[in-house]
């Protein structure tokens, strides 16, 4: 039997997310014009640097169970999630063909932070260890069945991370071996 939870609103949702985007913005804005680019690892080790605190903070405050679950408890959630998350990510990424040298390993590590923060963490933050929750959020049939705001408020950003990581990724073979590529 599942205990009694707070249920947020569909405002308190969209704020979440738009401060989550605020620290996405000051991540793009510290790092530069065409840093993702130019420097991928810079860009994204300040995505992880100015996005971790925001998301842990805001996800924490949002989380499941306020009774049980105390503010610190579900911050050190989403600190253990974080790695977590970006060595899955990480293994998921090599799995299916990341570069593996060393020239790359510090990219795909911040890759793989920013990726995890963007599906990992929250959850982790919001849910803890609730293997419903987590199947929930996990699966596709949140979106046909009326649910709680927290099951979207976490599954649509994570599902659309990785969706918009593939859909990037996709057509990145059309551009091999053009001339304008530096080696």
């Amino acid at each position: 039997m599942r205990a009694e939870f707070s249920q947020i609103s569909a405002l308190t949702a969209a704020a979440a997310h738009v401060l989550c985007f605020a620290g996405l913005a000051a991540a793009h804005a510290l790092a530069g014009r065409g840093a993702l680019v130019s420097d991928p690892a810079l860009a994204l080790r300040l995505v992880v640097v100015c996005e971790a605190p925001i998301v842990i903070a805001v996800f924490s405050y949002l989380r499941r169970d306020t009774q049980s679950c105390s503010f610190f408890k579900a911050v050190a959630r989403g600190l253990i999630g974080l790695p977590v998350g970006a060595f899955l990510n990480a293994f998921g990424a090599i799995v299916l063909g990341a570069p593996v040298g060393i020239k790359y390993w510090i990219a795909t590590i911040y890759w793989s932070l920013a990726m995890s923060l963007l599906t990992f963490v929250p959850a982790a933050c919001v849910f803890g260890t609730s293997k419903i929750d987590w199947q929930n959020v996990l699966s596709h049939s949140i979106y046909f069945t009326p649910i709680d705001v927290e099951n979207y408020m976490i599954s649509a950003p994570c599902h659309g991370a990785v969706l918009g990581a593939w859909l990037g990724a996709w057509p990145m073979p059309l551009d091999w071996e053009r001339p304008w590529q530096t080696p």
